[in-house]
């Protein structure tokens, strides 16, 4: 097992908690379980419960270094019957599992009215297919044992336990055949809310206008984000204790609620979702009898939708209003037009309505009475809020008499973008509002006292820490930098009067560093389009060129890391590194390159085991968690760093250090813009969150700036920036996840200037102040004529660039690996499918790759991935895409980002980073050419 599936089995031990009795599978772990630890599992589950038993299990399970033990332990869930979790470990797809969190919620609330209605063993025979088959005999021997309540009580347990995604349809079918009247409330399309509107009638309970009702379970009190403070008013054990809107809230919604298209600005933690469910609920029941409002809810991060798409149907569910949500992972698979058209709130990312007013599915803006742009700040240039709102502007400006929706924009702040001054910040923030037609920016200004109660703005530290007066690790990994860039200049020697841009300034770059990355990246793309007469040797050149400066970059990586973390999570990140090159090709120059890194590599040992080469900056790190878990033991921290690399190392370096280990952290990173594979999942992002929620256990979150925007997490009191700064919009919003009475936010770094830059962003958040200020005083009819001019400019500006776009190449053009350079196809072989796949036809191209399964198979829409492709070159086998199954067709996917284009006439070679920017003729593709 590897180190990240070992890591994703610790990621997802809740759902195994929740599902799985160890018991059940102990007799097929005998060969990686000693008979103590067995028993010992046995005696957790008698003496404190199955979920108990289950984290025994997995600690044990965790600590196995024998070979071939996870795959064990998915056999041992197969062959029990956990047909569910085993399908879920092959693929690392928790999804299924998931989904039945609202049956599960649903069974527990019903279960006094299910153990006094039910006779189990009339269903037990129709449901038998959902459970373990020790579980059905323990339901029939408690029945005879202790009764048909006891068993019914049984059964209820066991169904919780399922991992069967069918379970709740085939007890609803079981509840009909057997005519039991409890079927009546075991409503599986809608989920809990039905019941809960049901228990609200029969209990005739009087209802404010707006009320929230929290739940016993941890996620769901997240409804209002922090709207009560941590005292709390409200007695989380009364499931129907209603949360009345706070005066604040109430001042933010109100500009909306009176119809003006509106960008709520208020900090982080005050209930900006609590205040847009206000408006949604008051703009639904204005409408008169036989009209109906229809609502868009946009969220740009997975997270965030999923979190916004519980939150509302959760709320208004129970009004009788129906809650759809459609995001990318699912908008292949759904009829989109036809959930609009079936549902009063719609939760997306942006980009689905993008696409679906391009091709037009949705035929314009107008189907909707009411927009709202969560994080709306982002409204620039080609985000998919501004394409949004380019439609709009749009019918608009050119005098559509077909109704526009009303727009509602939430933020944290609004931002001043390069802004100096007060004019420059009034001319950036109009431009905000300008792009999203809205004449108000309300804040909180007649009730700011009771928001000062809630929001507590955290106090902020600024810590300069020391850095390494000598870093031997560096000087050791500098060396090895050295010789492989004499090794490349070597190669470039070889070109004799051919050269590549910045080849002269080699070794003018400060190793370790983002400019350093920065050059290697431009030698790359240079090296890329180099162009010989002897192709063969323009080929080896070229693969050597890119060998050494992948190297060079995995050293400058491990330098960054050993900055700011220990030099053993350096040497570990670079160990990784080589065992992977040994396990692919492995050529002569790899050969050399490896050998040279091993003959320092016991040196490299010794330095990272020397206890008195430890990074001053992590002593600093030390010094300030252990003095705030001194003064407060319960604080709650999230650690903010840039890159994924330092997430995990300062995981590992919490784990491992005797005065720390105590926080047990858990990480959140986002996924890889270039690279999918790279990153967190959105359930694994989403089981950490609920994770930290929930476990008291667990008091530090590391994170990368997936956390910085919008997901609701549980209020910290500390937060801590860890060599972490960006523009002001950025330290709001990190600032704002430490939402506790008393809350700290330190900035950590070794780097003056980084304090310097954080202090501009200050100046600049009372320059936004200042600003949003002074255009709230403004007459809002001057205001709107001003924004007015501001939507012509534009709209003139964006009609004129759309006139001017390129008209497609129709000269011939070859791809060629950008690798090795080996010819792949010509542009005339690539067809379009559903206007974002290009894949290539013809038996010629077979020829030039080769093809392994894919490591995650899966299907989405009409596609379905069955291979990965490479480069054929044995010495080579880059990357090139997919094979999918089209429809009937099986065909090969290509990524431009893998191919150089060469011009057949000219010879110039170019690259490109996308598809959308290769403006080549572009030929759709057709099954007819396919079939002949």
């Amino acid at each position: 097992m590897t180190a990240e599936e070992r890591q994703n089995l610790h990621t997802f031990r809740n759902y195994v908690r929740k599902t799985l009795d160890p018991t059940y599978i102990l007799s097929y772990m005998s060969p990686w379980f000693r008979e103590d630890e067995m028993q010992y599992i046995q005696t957790e589950k008698n003496n404190k419960g199955t979920m108990e038993a289950a984290s025994l299990f997995l600690n044990i399970l965790e600590e196995l270094k024998e070979e071939g033990w996870f795959r064990g332990f998915l056999d041992a869930l197969k062959h029990a019957g956990y047909t569910g979790l085993y399908e879920a470990f092959e693929n690392w797809d928790f999804q299924k599992i998931e989904k039945l969190e609202e049956h599960r919620l649903l069974l527990r609330r019903l279960q006094p009215e299910f153990k006094t209605r039910i006779n189990p063993l009339d269903i037990l025979p129709e449901i038998s297919q959902c459970l373990i088959n020790q579980e059905c005999e323990e339901i029939i021997q408690v029945c005879s044992n202790k009764g048909m309540i006891a068993g019914a009580e049984k059964m209820v347990e066991c169904l919780l336990r399922s991992d069967k995604e069918n379970w709740p349809k085939v007890l609803k079918l079981a509840l009909e055949k057997e005519e039991y009247n409890f079927n009546e409330l075991w409503i599986v399309e809608k989920g809990v809310e039905d019941v809960e509107t049901k228990d609200l009638q029969n209990d005739e309970m009087e209802t404010s206008e707006v009320q929230i009702f929290y739940q016993e379970e941890p996620e769901y009190q997240n409804l209002g984000q922090s709207s009560c403070p941590p005292s709390s008013e409200v007695s989380y054990t009364n499931l129907y204790s209603p949360v009345k809107p706070r005066n604040y809230q109430l001042e933010l919604a109100l500009p909306a609620k009176n119809g003006k298209n509106t960008i709520i600005c208020a900090p982080t933690g005050c209930g900006k979702t609590f205040v847009s469910i206000l408006i949604c609920e008051h703009h639904l029941k204005k409408f008169p009898q036989g009209q109906k409002g229809k609502i868009v809810f946009f969220a740009i991060q997975i997270p965030v939708y999923e979190q916004q798409k519980s939150v509302f149907s959760e709320y208004f569910e129970r009004l009788g209003y129906t809650v759809a949500g459609i995001s990318g992972a699912t908008s292949e698979e759904v009829p989109v037009r036809q959930i609009i058209e079936n549902n009063d709130i719609i939760i997306l990312t942006p980009q689905i309505l993008v696409n679906n007013l391009k091709n037009g599915t949705i035929p314009s803006l107008s189907v909707f009475t009411l927009m709202i742009f969560d994080e709306c700040h982002n409204t620039s240039k080609h985000h998919p809020y501004n394409m949004i709102m380019f439609n709009y502007l749009d019918q608009k400006l050119d005098g559509s008499s077909d109704p526009l929706p009303q727009v509602v924009g939430l933020t944290a702040s609004v931002g001043v973008g390069d802004a100096k001054n007060i004019t420059e910040a009034v001319a950036y923030i109009c431009k905000l509002c300008a792009s999203l037609d809205t004449s108000v920016i309300a804040t909180v200004k007649d009730n700011l006292e009771e928001l000062e109660e809630v929001v507590y703005k955290p106090q902020k530290c600024f810590r300069k820490v020391e850095t390494w007066t000598t870093n031997k690790f560096k000087c050791i990994i500098s060396q090895l930098m050295m010789e492989t860039e004499n090794m490349a200049k070597n190669v470039f020697e070889e070109l004799g009067t051919l050269t590549l841009e910045n080849l002269s300034h080699i070794q003018s770059r400060k190793f370790g560093t983002q400019k350093y990355e920065q050059w290697i990246v431009a030698v790359q793309k240079a090296c890329m389009v180099l162009q010989m007469p002897d192709k063969n040797e323009e080929s080896r050149i070229c693969k050597a060129l890119f060998l050494y400066t992948s190297h060079l970059r995995k050293y400058n990586d491990a330098l960054i890391i050993s900055e700011h973390a220990r030099v053993k999570d350096a040497l570990d990140y670079l160990k990784d590194f080589f065992a992977n090159v040994r396990a692919a090709g492995f050529d002569e120059i790899e050969q050399d390159l490896t050998s040279r890194f091993e003959e320092k590599l016991q040196e490299l040992e010794d330095v990272s085991m020397d206890p008195s080469h430890e990074n001053p900056k992590l002593k600093d790190l030390c010094f300030i968690l252990q003095e705030e878990y001194h003064l407060n033991p319960e604080s709650r921290t999230i650690l903010f760093v840039k890159t994924r690399a330092l997430v995990d190392a300062l995981k590992k370096w919490i784990e491992e250090h005797s005065k720390l280990s105590f926080l047990k952290p858990g990480i959140l990173t986002g996924r890889g813009r270039t690279n999918q594979k790279i990153g967190m999942t959105l359930p694994a992002q989403k089981c950490v969150l609920d994770t930290f929620r929930s476990n008291g256990d667990s008091k530090i979150l590391i994170a990368t700036s997936v956390a910085d925007e919008g997901i609701d997490i549980a209020q910290c009191n500390l937060v801590i920036l860890y060599e972490y700064v960006g523009n002001v919009i950025k330290m709001i919003q990190t600032r704002g996840r430490g939402r506790a009475k008393g809350s700290k936010c330190f900035l950590v770094t070794s780097n003056a200037d980084v304090i310097e830059k954080e202090k501009i962003n200050i100046y600049k958040e009372k320059l936004m102040n200042d600003s949003i200020l002074s255009l709230q005083e403004l007459d809002e009819a001057v205001f709107t004529k001003k924004l007015r001019i501001i939507q012509n400019q534009e709209k003139f500006i964006r009609d004129n660039e759309g006139k001017a776009k390129p008209e497609p190449d129709k000269k011939k053009k070859k791809l060629l690996c950008r690798k090795c350079k080996a010819f792949a196809c010509y542009t005339v072989d690539v067809r379009v499918i559903e206007e974002s796949q290009f894949a290539v036809v013809g038996d010629a191209f077979r020829e030039c790759f080769v093809s392994k399964p894919h490591p995650k198979p899966k299907s989405y829409g009409s596609f379905e991935k069955r291979a990965k492709i490479y480069c054929a070159r044995q010495d080579c086998s880059h990357d090139w895409g997919i094979y999918v199954k089209y429809k009937t067709f099986e065909i090969p996917v290509i990524k431009i980002e893998s191919f150089v284009v060469e011009d057949v006439a000219t010879g110039t070679q170019t690259l490109y980073a996308r598809w959308k920017d290769f403006h080549f003729e572009k030929i759709p593709f057709d099954a007819a050419e396919m079939a002949k």
